[in-house]
């Protein structure tokens, strides 16, 4: 019943490759936990079954973020199960997830943006010109690390200022690009083009390697985290540290939320009202502006 669940959430729910084996390794756990303890299949477990292995995973030292996670992926299943008449009712009906503490994005300081475009002005070569384009496309767009790995050259329109984002569950949006953007990438495109030609290779993704394959998530991490080291003294410089400060910078500058909701590809608007709380330099300066002391 396992690997039908899975065909579906590939199939019907286009669910991404990260998502489906983060659900099967969790599933596999839960069916490894109840085979040891109970003797049980996990389609006839039952909520206090399902306790147990929330006591065993806290005492393992997971954290609360963690075994949300996991439930989310035994609650999936078990609506499936009862999708296909396999179960009658849902046991996690009376299982209660662990709250999770709000934690703040981390975000890169304007400013400190402002000094990678200066040290980083006018980049020479291939691999300065890839790498900047890299950190500027987070930067200028928002867009996750999938997405920008699988950006292709057809998603990119220069002459409209726009690109086209395929996101979670394959879902398609548009996302503006400014003006310093295309510069960017107009800058890369004939060093990528010459590289290609000395590789003898083809390949439609806008962000290549230097032996012209598909760019990968370890490499692009390895980027953005040694070029925003020289800007930042932030703990956090990853991509997604890049995303936090793209929607961070248009609420500062009072962009409408749903906008940015729009560009960020969320499904709904609490995931993007986080980002309401990190606002602080606009909140300073109304302040200064209103307080007829400040």
């Amino acid at each position: 019943m396992k690997e039908k669940f899975l065909k579906y959430l590939k199939f019907e729910k286009r669910y991404s490759d990260n998502t489906l084996r983060a659900y099967q390794s969790d599933l596999h756990q839960f069916s490894q936990f109840l085979e040891t303890n109970f003797n049980q299949k996990i389609e006839d477990t039952d909520h206090f079954m399902i306790r147990t292995w929330l006591a065993h995973l806290i005492d393992a030292g997971f954290t609360n973020r963690s075994i949300n996670r996991k439930l989310t992926a035994l609650k999936t299943f078990y609506k499936f199960l009862l999708r296909e008449n396999h179960i009658s009712a849902n046991p996690l009906l009376k299982v209660i997830a662990p709250k999770l503490s709000k934690k703040l994005p981390s975000f890169i300081k304007e400013h400190e943006m402002d000094y990678f475009d200066k040290i980083f002005d006018n980049p020479d070569g291939f691999l300065p010109l890839r790498n900047k384009l890299i950190i500027d496309t987070f930067y200028f767009t928002g867009i996750r690390l999938s997405e920008l790995i699988n950006l292709k050259l057809s998603d990119i329109n220069l002459t409209g200022f726009e690109m086209k984002v395929v996101g979670k569950r394959k879902k398609e949006r548009i996302v503006p690009i400014s003006r310093n953007l295309c510069e960017s990438i107009k800058a890369y495109l004939p060093l990528r083009k010459q590289l290609l030609e000395n590789q003898n290779e083809t390949i439609s993704f806008l962000l290549i390697t230097e032996k012209g394959k598909q760019t990968y998530p370890k490499l692009v991490y390895r980027v953005v985290t040694k070029n925003l080291s020289y800007v930042s003294t932030n703990s956090k410089k990853n991509p997604h540290t890049l995303r936090h400060s793209f929607a961070t910078s248009l609420l500062n500058h009072g962009a409408d939320l749903n906008i940015i909701k729009e560009i960020l590809g969320h499904s709904n608007l609490s995931a993007t009202q986080i980002y309401t709380h990190n606002t602080i330099e606009k909140l300073k300066n109304n302040y200064k502006q209103a307080h007829p002391r400040a």
